[in-house]
């Protein structure tokens, strides 16, 4: 069997390759996928080679990437029991943009509900990334809430602040198609981050500071306006990836002396084996937001909003390059439509 993976082959350009498949180890599983999400953000750091991409040394040229795609297991090694031939899995940490995936047996997860739409299913790892920014703010029911960026992981996170009760939920991004989709998936107010009044809307808005503010947009602004409206002992999640850092923080009077927490919420910042209070596991996590998927309270026709062949990904990845604003949030790539 041919495996074909969208690769970036240099700064900006991306391809879609055809290589062999390997033989399993006894630990691993091989997923012939259906769909994979693409996470907006992250892809384009490493499509453009910007800093702070972690394990990812610069020029590191070609890469491959994806944060998580769902499709039915082929094959396992013969120390895999947790999954079989046939099951329905989503794949992460190891899993790519490609028609076939080898992942080690802990990298998979059991999709048990069968009428769950595995274009939906998929973004259950981006959503546990926001519900963990979320936990680690430790929102109480009834405090005010501010998501910074609506992205596809601001999104979830406006949707989740509301399921976990925050009121008032406020959303902000320059992008007012972004604000009108977080008022529908049940924001209370939306803001423009530009407007000259900015901070002091979100502050009365929040009844004289926020709570809890999920920062989303990597912008190094975002987290200095945050701090600008931030409630005494509120708490900032720091979801977002800031790759540059181009604005001066006063920390005295900013952050300590109002008992300001800024907090890292990076995905790895959680257990790797059990779940405790504000900190679970990626797996616990994906399995709390299909939750949410299943009883409506994750609108998902809200989120998903486009669906590309595999082979649409030259172009696909050169609008995300050059036009990164006007990038459709939740979309994915169906290896079903694979020429």
């Amino acid at each position: 069997m041919k495996r074909k993976t969208i690769t970036f082959t240099s700064s900006g350009r991306a391809e879609l390759l055809e290589s062999d498949l390997r033989a399993l180890a006894d630990q691993e599983v091989l997923v012939a996928n259906e769909v994979s999400a693409i996470s907006a953000g992250t892809e384009r750091a490493c499509l453009l080679d910007l800093p702070n991409l972690g394990d990812v040394p610069p020029g590191s040229f070609p890469k491959t990437l994806g944060y998580s795609g769902v499709g039915r297991v082929a094959e396992v090694g013969a120390a895999v029991e947790s999954v079989k031939p046939g099951d329905r899995v989503l794949t992460y940490k190891g899993s790519e943009h490609s028609n076939f995936n080898i992942l080690n047996g802990d990298e998979v997860l059991k999709v048990e509900d069968d009428a769950l739409a595995s274009e939906h299913a998929v973004f259950g790892v981006i959503a546990g990334f926001s519900l963990n920014g979320l936990r680690r703010a430790r929102l109480e029911i009834g405090e005010s809430a501010v998501v910074i960026g609506l992205g596809i992981l601001g999104l979830f996170s406006v949707a989740l602040c509301r399921i976990a009760g925050g009121s008032p939920v406020v959303a902000t991004d320059l992008n007012p198609a972004r604000r009108e989709t977080a008022l529908a998936l049940g924001a209370h107010h939306a803001f423009d981050p530009a407007a000259e009044e900015y901070i002091e809307q979100v502050r009365v808005s929040t009844h004289g500071g926020a709570n809890v503010a999920i920062e989303v947009s990597g912008q190094s602004i975002a987290l200095t306006q945050a701090l600008g409206f931030a409630a005494r002992f509120g708490r900032i999640s720091l979801l977002g990836c800031t790759r540059v850092s181009d604005t001066a923080i006063d920390y005295y009077q900013q952050v300590h002396r109002p008992g300001v927490e800024l907090i890292g919420a990076h995905a790895r910042a959680r257990p790797l084996l059990e779940s405790r209070p504000h900190a679970w596991t990626w797996q616990d996590d994906v399995r709390a937001v299909w939750r949410f998927m299943a009883d409506g309270r994750l609108d998902m026709n809200r989120m998903l909003s486009t669906v590309y062949a595999p082979g649409e990904a030259p172009e696909v990845y050169r609008r995300l390059a050059e036009r990164p604003r006007e990038f459709p949030v939740g979309a994915v790539f169906d290896w079903r439509r694979l020429a």
